[in-house]
């Protein structure tokens, strides 16, 4: 889950069925107040692929705090004559079950990085022209191109700051000297934002 977590910050989870026969699957959390899955049951057809959206709701996130929150994906081959599914999962020999554990992951920008991401917040709040308001289709769609910016920009951002250290021992010096230089991502972040007024606004 990518910070910050003043907002609701959302992971999709994507499952597969390989397998020739459908499967019936269950994801579970330790700390179920903290998320919101949907769906959090369901049956996958054979070859088919589900995609699971876990919710993170917002709180006050401490570097210092190690997370424990883990989830569970439980699975089980589907009975051919099965009508209650709750009733299946209550009878279920602990034998048929199979279970995937996956650890949650907080990543907090850099502080230099700060800014990029309220940019984006910025970006999700733009209206679209003609329209007083987006709807959740346009907003996923500008959410989601949000999200492919601002990886590139942090991606960006580490490859300068690589070069910036290299530079720096090249030259053997241990600390920067004189004005300082407006940095390359502050420069991407510009052409972006730029980019997007163009394209949401005008």
């Amino acid at each position: 889950f990518l910070g910050p977590f003043t907002d609701v910050v959302t992971t999709n989870l994507k499952l597969r069925n390989p397998s020739d026969k459908k499967v019936c699957f269950k994801v579970k959390t330790t700390a179920p107040r903290r998320y919101c899955v949907r769906p959090n049951s369901g049956i996958i057809d054979p070859g088919a692929t589900v995609t699971v959206s876990v919710m993170l709701q917002p709180f006050d996130y401490d570097p210092n705090e190690k997370s424990k929150h883990k989830f569970m994906v439980q699975t089980i081959f589907a009975p051919s004559n099965m009508s209650d599914m709750e009733a299946m999962w209550k009878e279920a020999k602990p034998d048929d079950l199979m279970d995937s554990k996956l650890k949650c992951v907080f990543d907090m920008p850099h502080e230099h990085e700060k800014p990029t991401h309220e940019t984006t917040k910025l970006f999700a709040a733009l209206p679209v022209k003609g329209s007083s308001s987006m709807d959740d289709t346009e907003t996923r769609k500008l959410v989601e191109e949000c999200k492919k910016l601002q990886s590139e920009i942090i991606k960006l951002s580490d490859e300068n700051q690589l070069l910036k250290d290299e530079r720096r021992k090249s030259r053997g010096i241990v600390k920067e000297q004189g004005s300082p230089i407006p940095s390359l991502v502050v420069v991407i972040a510009a052409i972006f934002i730029g980019f997007f007024l163009g394209k949401f606004i005008l």
